[in-house]
């Protein structure tokens, strides 16, 4: 475990010394505040619920938010308790403010793939791609400003779409037994 510990350190220190540039520092950080608190996936969804069209989108993708921030900010970041990487990697530096809460998983990866992947699911070829390239960049920016280690963003990546899809299967199920006990009714 320690061997790995250290490969996250030293990959944010590499990120640190040899991609962070002061003229893209402002690009990252905001491209890292779209992900706070997800936000930004919560109001896309919220948007989607409007037209009859991708209501069910809308509400699949709030399902998928809710899902994996119980996995993330609820369960597992409480139960792992990993302390920031700017707080133990010895030079690294932040870009932000010091977050409140634990490292492991990230949560704005976690929310960015849990949304975008059920548009990407539900909605392809409809925006859906531009939307997994944003979550992708969000995923990115926690490390670019030195919030999280690899493996959090990997692990946070990996419930995201865990999320996604156990949110599309809860939702064809439900809409599966009420199309049943209609027919019923029918009949």
């Amino acid at each position: 475990m320690e061997v790995l510990g250290n490969l996250d350190g030293n990959l944010l220190l590499w990120i640190q010394e040899f991609v962070r540039q002061d003229w893209m520092d402002g690009f990252w950080k905001w491209i890292t505040m779209l992900g706070d608190s997800g936000w930004f996936w919560i109001l896309l969804s919220a948007l989607l619920m409007i037209p009859r069209s991708t209501r069910q989108v809308g509400l699949t993708a709030l399902l998928a938010l809710l899902i994996g921030a119980l996995c993330t900010n609820v369960l597992l970041k409480n139960l792992v308790a990993r302390v920031r990487p700017y707080e133990t990697v010895e030079g690294l530096q932040r870009l932000i403010e010091a977050q409140k809460d634990f490292s492991f998983p990230s949560g704005h990866t976690c929310a960015s793939f849990a949304a975008a992947f059920v548009y990407w699911r539900k909605m392809p070829g409809k925006g859906s791609a531009a939307c997994l390239v944003l979550a992708g960049l969000i995923a990115c920016s926690r490390l670019y400003v030195g919030v999280h280690y690899p493996t959090d963003v990997l692990a946070g990546l990996c419930i995201g779409i865990g999320s996604a899809c156990m949110a599309v299967a809860l939702w064809e199920r439900a809409s599966d037994v009420v199309m049943k006990k209609g027919k019923k009714k029918e009949e």
